[in-house]
C-alpha cells in the first residue's frame, strides 16, 4: 500500500491535550478526505462507539489557547461546513478530538478505502511515537544513573578539596620579598 500521506505530517497533528495524545477532528477529516460536519455527522450516528475515552469535546479556553498557537487557521471555526465565510467570528461547535482509541474506532464508522488507508498510516504513527516515547524514558533513566554516579565523584572531590583547605589555613605563609 503506498503512503498517501508522510507520516511527519500525521506527527505533526498530534496534541496532547489532558494528558492524552489526541487528534482534531478537523484535521483527521481532512486525512480521510470528508468535511468535518460529514466525519461528525457519522460519530454522531455511531456514537454508543465513542465513550468519553476515546473522544471528547474541547472547551471553550482549550479551543481558545490552540487558535492563539496557530492550530487553527484565520479564526476559531472548525466546522467550516456549517459556517460560512464572512459570518460569525467564533467557533459554534467547539471541536472534537479522538484518542488513539477513537481514531481506531473511526475506521469502523468510515468505510471508504481512503478512510481505511488512512487510518492505518496514523495508527502507525501513534505506535512510532509511543516507542519513541519509551525509548526517551530509557535514555532519562541512563542520565539519571550518570548522574547520581557522577555526584558521588564530585561530592567525593569536594569533601578532599575542603580537607586541602583548611589544611592551608593552618599553615602560616612565609613573607616574600624585602623589608625595608
Amino acid at each position: 500500500m503506498p503512503n498517501i500521506i508522510p507520516l511527519e505530517k500525521i506527527e505533526n497533528k498530534i496534541l496532547l491535550i489532558r494528558g492524552q495524545k489526541v487528534m482534531l477532528d478537523r484535521d483527521l477529516a481532512m486525512l480521510y478526505g470528508v468535511t468535518t460536519k460529514r466525519l461528525n455527522e457519522q460519530v454522531k450516528r455511531n456514537i454508543e462507539r465513542f465513550p468519553s475515552d476515546f473522544m471528547f469535546r474541547l472547551t471553550k479556553m482549550e479551543t481558545e489557547f490552540l487558535e492563539k498557537e496557530g492550530i487553527f487557521d484565520d479564526s476559531l471555526r472548525s466546522q467550516f461546513a456549517t459556517l460560512k465565510k464572512g459570518r460569525g467570528k467564533h467557533i459554534k461547535y467547539f471541536p472534537y478530538v479522538f484518542t488513539e482509541q477513537g481514531v481506531a474506532m473511526l475506521s469502523s464508522v468510515l468505510k471508504s478505502k481512503k478512510a481505511v488507508e488512512t487510518n492505518i498510516l496514523i495508527m502507525r504513527t501513534f505506535v512510532k511515537i509511543r516507542k519513541l516515547v519509551y525509548s526517551y524514558k530509557d535514555l532519562a533513566d541512563k542520565i539519571m544513573k550518570i548522574e547520581k554516579e557522577g555526584n558521588k565523584k564530585f561530592t567525593e572531590i569536594f569533601r578532599i578539596l575542603d580537607i586541602l583547605m583548611k589544611e592551608d589555613k593552618n599553615k602560616k605563609v612565609k613573607e616574600i620579598g624585602f623589608k625595608c
